[in-house]
């Protein structure tokens, strides 16, 4: 028996320490601050591996580890924020910048390309639902179903936030994306 945490420790470094660097980025995303995601990130893999004996292998790890983010973060983190960004759902469904990008592009494949500073900003300043939906889906690539498992929401919740989220940003980065030569400003 003197073998099994050797076993415990080797397991997980083959299996969940692969996806720290994910952990990280869903961790700065939603901590907004270096110091804090990194307090994030350590305590999501200590949790993770004091828990491993939970995880069944061959299942998906890293959606597994982002949950454990997910709870350790609203745990932990979110009642540490002093003002909580509140959108008028209305306003925003109202007003699309990009109507053709997003007939061509629902899975957002247009913002991978121009990702940079200012959107990562715009991407902070988004309530907590539609930043966690936004990261999940447009920077780390998890799919609906895993999402939704991540964050404990129907699908289409997901996808409704992942919407409204797109659409906030869009409304954010408007000046920005005619500055940059991404698209041409509008006739008004």
């Amino acid at each position: 028996m003197a073998a099994e945490p050797d076993d415990k420790r080797r397991a997980f470094e083959e299996e969940a320490l692969p996806h720290l660097d994910t952990v990280y980025r869903v961790a700065l995303r939603l901590a907004g601050d270096e110091a804090q995601a990194d307090d994030l990130v350590q305590e999501t893999m200590l949790k993770a591996f004091r828990s491993w004996h939970q995880y069944r292998p061959g299942t998906n790890v890293r959606a597994w580890l982002l949950t454990i983010l997910r709870h350790t973060f609203i745990n932990e983190y979110r009642k540490r924020r002093k003002v909580v960004a509140e959108v008028d759902v209305t306003e925003v469904e109202a007003w699309t910048v990009f109507p053709a990008v997003q007939e061509v592009d629902p899975e957002g494949r247009f913002f991978d390309q121009i990702v940079d500073e200012e959107v990562l900003q715009a991407i902070d300043s988004l309530p907590d639902e539609f930043r966690e939906t936004l990261t999940l889906s447009d920077v780390e690539g998890l799919t609906y179903a895993e999402i939704a498992e991540i964050t404990e929401v129907p699908v289409g919740t997901v996808k409704s936030r992942l919407f409204r989220a797109r659409q906030a940003l869009q409304k954010q980065l408007y000046d920005y994306a005619v500055e940059m030569g991404y698209i041409k400003r509008r006739e008004e």
